[in-house]
């Protein structure tokens, strides 16, 4: 697994400079063809609220690309934030191999 100094971009970032700034769309526009709450976008946007299966679903609906390219945008983020948050990580690092905890 590779681990980057630098934290990859969020999904707020891409939907904000990617979407909504180039299309020239406001949050509350997103939410409405979401059908979502204004909130729930700004949420996103800020970095307030994590990417869902189903929110996953529906920005790809309004931006007509794949569940799985924001659902990996947020697992990137995720993994990022695991690895330098040195309490998580150390409690990752204690996990063993299967085969190694069964000879213990």
């Amino acid at each position: 697994m590779i681990i980057t100094k630098h934290k990859p971009v969020s999904v707020g970032e891409m939907i904000t400079l990617e979407y909504l700034k180039p299309l020239k769309i406001t949050q509350g526009q997103l939410a409405t063809a979401m059908c979502v709450s204004r909130r729930t976008v700004n949420e996103l946007c800020t970095g307030k609220r994590a990417v869902t299966v189903e929110t996953a679903l529906m920005l790809a609906r309004v931006f007509n690309n794949s569940p799985d390219f924001w659902l990996n945008i947020q697992k990137r983020n995720d993994i990022w934030d695991v690895m330098h948050t040195p309490e998580r990580r150390a409690k990752i690092e204690k996990a063993r191999p299967l085969r190694n905890a069964t000879a213990l």
